[in-house]
């Protein structure tokens, strides 16, 4: 008698690449989904990157043509987009997503179906905005529905951004392990819950006036100024201050290194938390929905008037830093250095972003003449280009919990390196520029004193060689999860609790 063959219906060892990609499309992992996140941030920077390069170019000779005059203003809006939207919040939340269970101990994330959902929601709304830009939509745009439609792409990244933040706050706030109270938490994760918490106090402003300037757009363009009024009502959500709580993160980032590396315990645990909380004040900024500058001019009343908001929203997130950088250099004064190689990008990084609070801080000071000018501009790539360096040092140093292999030293230095090159040739001389009064969001048509043609081919030489470093990166990423070093359980001697949970790299 002939037999039947049932087939088996266990799992193959070796799924097959269609099988692969429905179990991430589907995932429910943390890991996974914080990977999809970085993933996607990449591919944006590179995007990013590029884009800055070419409006770099067109500014080197005033009466350059490389793209459409018309093009320009939605080019920038691109630029400014995408450094906040499909960058910086997207690169801090899914690192965060990959490393904060395993920080707090927990089994998965919480509402791991809501973060999944904030991924796929963050995905398509940043795509939308990338094509209605492209398709002649977006501020400035002449295409309606491609100015409507852009709306629509931002509305849905900020509800993705809030639902994964609604799972990161919840994870730490409810799912650490017994015994783990909120102030043991590791600062990756206290950065994580004030960033999180952050994000849901402010997005939700820009999502209700987002809904105003799309009514308003579809229908009479009367009260938001249509297409060109667009940044003027949502602009305070693409800059600093309020760009700063999207980098909160990069600072538990290096509060968590520094005490490996210095092999001592984090000192003044409580002065951390109030250095990151500080940082966080940048919101109430939100309140107002713009910009407060300090005034010298008038009476003593008159400055102290001007100079209490103007502290307020800018100075309190730099003292914020100031003091976690305090602590960093006490542990590691205290402890006895070893130099781990994910400490060098980080650090760099973290330099940067200090630099951007700097810059911001003398560019709210009405005397010195800087707004409308590029300085703006310089000091938003401080700090996108400085999260992409401390996000780099921070997947040299979790990387091998996530796949279980180790990145190149050799390759986490050198590109930390080049990527710190990059950003300060990118940067600096449009703070330079900015004094001399060359106009932002402009790329002919503008002239004043000075080398204008050398700042601005300095800032192009920068960002394509950050473009290099984006695919350096993602390639040495690549050759580490396919061929690198196997790592051990705990290759920093870190001794703290995600590196004994059982993570299970992939």
């Amino acid at each position: 008698m002939s037999t039947v063959e049932v087939p088996s219906l266990t799992h193959s060892p070796h799924p097959t690449a269609l099988g692969l990609a429905g179990e991430w499309l589907t995932t429910t992992d943390h890991r996974r989904i914080g990977r999809m996140f970085i993933g996607g941030a990449a591919v944006w920077l590179a995007t990013m990157v590029v884009v800055s390069t070419i409006l770099g170019a067109e500014r080197i000779a005033s009466d350059s043509s490389l793209v459409p005059a018309d093009s320009v203003l939605q080019l920038f809006s691109l630029v400014r987009t995408l450094a906040s939207f499909g960058v910086m919040i997207p690169l801090f939340i899914g690192l965060a997503i990959v490393v904060v269970p395993m920080q707090v101990g927990a089994r998965a994330i919480s509402f791991a179906r809501v973060a999944s959902l904030g991924f796929y929601l963050w995905l398509i709304g940043s795509g939308l905005i990338v094509g209605a830009i492209a398709a002649n939509g977006g501020p400035g745009g002449g295409n309606a529905q491609m100015v409507d439609l852009y709306l629509i792409g931002l509305a849905l990244s900020i509800l993705g951004a809030l639902a994964a933040s609604v799972s990161l706050f919840s994870t730490v706030l409810t799912a650490r392990t017994a015994g783990m109270s909120l102030a043991d938490a590791p600062m990756l994760a206290w950065s994580s819950l004030v960033g999180a918490a952050a994000l849901l106090l402010t997005l939700p402003v820009m999502l209700g006036t987002i809904i105003f300037a799309a009514v308003d757009h579809h229908y009479e363009r009367l009260a938001f100024g249509g297409n060109e009024g667009i940044m003027t009502w949502l602009g305070w959500a693409f800059t600093q201050p309020q760009t700063f709580i999207y980098v909160v993160v990069a600072l538990g980032v290096l509060a968590d290194m520094t005490p490996v590396m210095a092999r001592a315990k984090q000192p003044l645990r409580g002065a951390v938390v109030i250095g990151l909380g500080l940082i966080s004040t940048a919101l109430v900024g939100t309140v107002s929905q713009t910009s407060h500058s300090f005034d010298w001019s008038g009476s003593l009343t008159d400055k102290a008037k001007s100079f209490v908001p103007y502290a307020l929203y800018n100075l309190l997130p730099l003292l914020g830093l100031v003091i976690v950088l305090a602590t960093a250099l006490l542990a590691v004064i205290s402890g006895k250095p070893k130099i781990i190689a994910p400490f060098f990008p980080t650090a760099l990084g973290v330099g940067m972003i200090m630099t951007a609070m700097l810059g911001n801080a003398v560019q709210r000071v009405e005397q010195a003449g800087l707004a409308g000018t590029v300085f703006d501009e310089a000091a938003l790539t401080y700090l996108t280009y400085g999260s992409v360096l401390v996000a780099w040092g921070a997947l040299a140093f979790w990387g091998p919990r996530i796949w279980g292999k180790m990145l190149s030293d050799v390759a986490v230095v050198g590109l930390g390196v080049l990527g710190f090159i990059a950003t300060v040739l990118a940067s600096l001389p449009y703070y330079i520029a900015g004094f001399a009064n060359q106009p932002a969001d402009v790329a002919s048509d503008f002239d004043y004193s000075g080398p204008q043609s050398l700042w601005n081919l300095l800032s192009t030489g920068g960002h394509a060689l950050m473009a290099l470093c984006v695919l350096a990166g993602v390639a040495t990423v690549i050759r580490a999860r396919m061929s690198g070093a196997k790592a051990t359980e705990d290759p920093w001697d870190a001794r703290t609790l995600e590196w004994s949970v059982d993570g299970g790299a992939q």
